[in-house]
């Protein structure tokens, strides 16, 4: 079938039928929020009461690597585990993980086609439609727990149907200001919105807005913060971690930003699933996550990073001040989409004498490389530009004490693990 077919849902037999049918008109990066028709839709099929004890997580940065970390962590003591997150990378699969697999297509498609049905002429955005379909699997493969990660905001995101058992705020800081608001406090009270009355919430933010401490004491939300109930202190390569009465010493520092696992860590331990500290230890050093802080090769020396906003680059940056020591050069190759804050985004990287690859992404929301040079403080606009294309040229003539960070976007990462020859990752 060709791409211009217009597809019906009885033509649909692949996962990628279904997703070209559902994109046809609802377009992968449109936005709706609310949750009237999402609620309509999994109430004719009890979708939104999902098996076993269930997380919600939000956050503007965060949530994938505290996902994560619960997610091994539960797993190392045998639970089983169902992790929902957006976007993928590579494979639309990756969205939803059962015990650390990613869900075949076969199952995708009997989710889609539920999904379908119920949905009779209730019209769904495609974050929509696939998060019910995921819902659906959910409760066909029954985990023990569910981790759902809230795709934008959290108020009025179609993940906020579910009824969790604690919900997390991992960070709160400047994204998606065109939905969500321009500052922190009206960011905080949207991301807020997953908490629950009579239910744990927890907050990993070191500067909690005080919007959230509202939102959850308006509900009756019991509160834990970072900062106040629970804390982390690390020199880089171990850190401890100190929650009530408990805590760990000298904890392996993980390849994730510690803040996230210290408020995985905490989490457990409010639900009693805190597993062995022999555990722990061993799950944080294998701990990892593709486009976090990954690394693509270490020769030539590539490290991917899904950073596309303030907070984030200030914490790349941060990392990469750790690794300069032991490089020349480090090339900056930054792709990023023209909806974000573009300009405090890279001011992050800004008067450390490190060399700029401009990326152009594609489609309607990709900034071009002329987008970015502008965005430049004029002291950083003497850079260099690269199509993504031409990442391999600049590398290949790299020397093996120079490091090429590629970050900016899911895009621009995902571009380069598709590009990149398998068998040297």
């Amino acid at each position: 079938m060709t791409s211009t077919s217009i597809l019906q849902s009885q033509s649909c037999h692949s996962l990628a039928d279904w997703l070209c049918y559902i994109e046809q008109s609802h377009p992968i990066e449109k936005i709706e929020l609310g949750l009237g028709r999402v609620s309509q839709v999994a109430s004719r099929g009890e979708l939104q009461q999902l098996p076993g004890r269930v997380i919600l997580i939000a956050g503007t940065n965060g949530k994938g690597t505290t996902a994560r970390t619960l997610e091994q962590l539960l797993l190392a003591q045998g639970f089983s585990v169902g992790v929902y997150s957006s976007p993928h990378l590579l494979k639309f699969n990756e969205r939803l993980r059962c015990d650390g697999t990613d869900v075949s297509d076969e199952l995708w498609v009997q989710g889609l086609r539920q999904v379908e049905t119920l949905r009779q002429d209730v019209a769904l955005t495609y974050f929509e439609f696939t998060t019910l379909a995921a819902f659906a699997i959910l409760k066909q493969q029954a985990p023990d727990f569910c981790l759902i990660e809230v795709g934008l905001g959290g108020r009025l995101d179609a993940t906020n149907i579910v009824e969790p058992e604690l919900s997390i705020v991992t960070t709160v800081d400047l994204d998606h200001q065109d939905w969500l608001g321009n500052d922190r406090e009206t960011i905080g009270r949207e991301k807020a919105g997953v908490f629950r009355g009579g239910c744990h919430a927890v907050v990993g933010d070191l500067q909690m807005p005080q919007s959230v401490a509202k939102v959850a004491a308006d509900l009756g939300a019991m509160l834990t913060c970072a900062g106040r109930d629970f804390s982390f202190d690390s020199d880089g390569q171990q850190f401890d971690w100190r929650f009530g009465t408990s805590q760990l010493l000298a904890l392996p520092a993980p390849a994730v930003p510690v803040q996230n696992v210290a408020t995985a860590l905490t989490t457990l331990a409010l639900l009693n699933v805190l597993p062995a500290e022999s555990v722990i230890r061993t799950v944080l050093q294998e701990l990892t996550l593709t486009g976090r802080m990954q690394w693509l090769s270490r020769q030539p020396a590539i490290l991917l990073d899904v950073a596309h906003n303030p907070q984030s680059a200030r914490y790349l940056a941060a990392a990469l001040d750790q690794l300069a020591g032991q490089y020349t050069q480090i090339h900056l190759v930054v792709g990023m989409l023209k909806d974000k804050d573009i300009r405090e985004a890279l001011v992050a990287f800004c008067g450390k004498s490190w060399r700029w690859h401009l990326v152009s992404l594609p489609g309607v929301r990709g900034a071009d490389s002329d987008l970015l040079q502008q965005a430049l403080p004029a002291t950083e606009q003497s850079c260099q530009y690269r199509q993504l294309s031409d990442v391999f040229s600049c590398i290949d003539a790299a020397s093996a004490d120079e490091l090429f960070v590629v970050f900016g976007s899911f895009v621009t990462v995902s571009a380069m693990l598709d590009l990149w020859p398998q068998e040297n990752v």
